[in-house]
């Protein structure tokens, strides 16, 4: 049995949750490996509704869950997340939850500096959640991050914030804002300390230890490859790398043992925030999609732009991320649609391109080739097998696979687990 990597193909809200909690069932461990609490999974069970930013989507199904390295931690929003889903009834313990002790963490500073900073850009603003995600891989990368591990000593906690706090509050004085005080997010810190190392372990050891008992795997990645700091439309992405590589960085396992790629794809596009989009549909088909699909961020509330399925940008996702087969999210929202277009191609000042350009310049200019296909107006919500499908449904999914050159593996046709239609298993490669 392989192990199956989830990453988003497009710029997230691909339906990632009820895909990762419907293969949750299939898997022994679940692994997040990347992003932090700016993610958002939706996962509706029954008549409950579980909205999880950090916990790993299997928690719900009472599935062991990691949350690994490569994830960017706000301790008090993990506890605040793990409290209310456990007045939804789940009870998350440690026995049930780890957190790598080499994680770094979000603290109040990164929070503020993360508002601030994208305040004071005005008209240049990239869409950041404000949640500290940002400056909390900056001071990573910079070797001054307060760790998991560091919770566990006090004189650590000291001299890492002071450190921090030379670089930060110089920060403050260039922007005219109030300075950090050392002693008290010192004191916050140690507050919430003993509540979270509970959780703390080396988590390469027990994902070492799964691949040697031939245990299934599932990495559950956040955001979309469109968002990725390197591979989306930089600058306005996330902080983290998206695609399926960061699985194994991100989790301390070989990139030999990540297995199966998933991409999550939705039958059309959305993104939410600033940056281009090609696709972007700013009249009443638009509106249509956005109230069909219920597009709102599930960590922000903020609406979602919507746009025809982009097969160029889905096209390059895969071969970046090296996915093997993608579940097709939302297709019930292009019912009532008499014709849809797809982006097969771009205009770029008179020139054709089949890629999506590196350049910020570029990735404004080009202008989507279209290739309209006709509806299907008849309901394919709940359907659980290709014979269910309209003709023309099953026409445009066939359509997509030959533009994206991957298969689709699942095909999910409303928000409930057991609406999907399985094509391949991905644990089985």
């Amino acid at each position: 049995m392989a192990n199956v990597a989830v990453v988003g193909s497009q710029w997230g809200d691909e339906g990632k949750g009820k895909i990762v909690d419907w293969l949750s069932e299939r898997a022994d461990l679940v692994v997040r490996f990347q992003g932090g609490h700016n993610a958002g999974h939706t996962l509706v069970i029954g008549s409950q509704t579980y909205k999880l930013s950090l916990l790993p989507s299997g928690v719900v199904r009472g599935k062991p869950s990691i949350i690994g390295n490569g994830v960017v931690v706000d301790p008090w929003a993990l506890l605040d997340e793990i409290k209310r889903i456990g007045d939804q009834g789940i009870k998350i313990t440690p026995d049930l939850l780890k957190l790598a002790d080499n994680a770094p963490l979000i603290l109040p500073l990164h929070r503020r500096l993360d508002q601030a900073r994208e305040s004071a850009a005005g008209a240049g603003q990239i869409g950041t959640t404000g949640r500290g995600i940002g400056p909390a891989y900056e001071d990573k990368v910079a070797r001054r991050a307060i760790r998991v591990c560091d919770l566990a000593e006090e004189s650590n906690i000291v001299a890492k914030v002071q450190r921090m706090l030379v670089h930060h509050n110089a920060l403050c004085r260039g922007m005219g804002l109030e300075e950090f005080n050392e002693a008290e997010l010192i004191a916050q810190i140690m507050e919430i300390a003993p509540k979270i190392l509970p959780f703390a372990a080396p988590v390469w050891e027990i994902l070492d230890k799964a691949r040697r008992d031939g245990s299934r795997v599932l990495f559950e990645g956040a955001q979309g490859a469109m968002l990725d700091v390197d591979h989306g439309t930089y600058p306005f992405v996330t902080s983290s790398n998206t695609v399926s590589g960061t699985a194994a960085s991100g989790s301390g396992i070989g990139p030999g043992s990540v297995g199966y790629v998933l991409g999550i794809t939705k039958a059309y596009t959305t993104r939410v925030g600033s940056g281009p989009f090609p696709t972007e549909l700013t009249d009443a088909t638009g509106q249509l999609l956005g109230e069909r699909g219920h597009e709102f961020g599930t960590v922000t509330g903020r609406k979602r732009r919507c746009g025809w399925f982009d097969a160029v940008m889905v096209r390059q996702a895969v071969k970046v991320g090296g996915i093997h087969g993608i579940a097709l999210t939302k297709l019930d929202v292009l019912d009532a649609l008499p014709e849809i277009k797809v982006c097969v191609g771009y205009d770029l000042k008179g020139e054709r391109m089949n890629r999506f350009p590196s350049s910020m310049s570029g990735q404004a200019a080009v202008t989507p080739i279209y290739e309209t296909m006709p509806g299907w107006q008849t309901s394919t919500r709940g359907a659980r097998s290709w014979a269910q499908l309209p003709a023309e449904a099953v026409k445009y999914v066939r359509r997509i696979e030959e533009l994206i050159e991957a298969p689709v593996a699942l095909l999910s046709t409303s928000p409930e687990r057991d609406d999907t239609i399985l094509v391949r298993d991905p644990f089985l490669g």
